[in-house]
């Protein structure tokens, strides 16, 4: 299993939502959060002048199972890019194990829901 964490422009979240849930990423956590970056530009706004490395992001954890990581990062890249300075980042990490809290269950079997037999 992988962990992907995006961080994305606030006002592209509900686009990117919507394209993860379209490719059956159903789950993940998110938190609204601020940040600076290498990259500053200037941007005028109704005569104030703002950086944009300070313009308010998402930040997205999804854990999915090996198969499904290429299409999670394609679908993030797509519904959250504008080609602007700003965009993000996505970054994926190894996940060792997964509990359910609720049941003890691990793996993969902790993520997502059993098919009915």
């Amino acid at each position: 299993m992988k962990k992907i964490e995006a961080i994305i422009r606030r006002d592209l979240y509900e686009q990117v939502k919507d394209a993860l849930n379209a490719v059956g990423v159903q789950f993940f956590s998110f938190w609204d959060v601020r940040g600076c970056g290498k990259a500053h530009d200037k941007k005028q706004y109704r005569g104030t002048e703002y950086d944009t490395s300070f313009i308010e992001r998402r930040f997205l954890s999804i854990v999915v199972n090996e198969a499904f990581v290429d299409i999670t990062v394609k679908t993030i890249l797509e519904s959250a890019c504008t080609g602007e300075i700003g965009d993000g980042k996505i970054f994926i990490s190894p996940i060792e194990e997964t509990i359910r809290i609720r049941n003890g269950e691990r793996g993969p079997e902790a993520i997502y829901l059993k098919e009915k037999e």
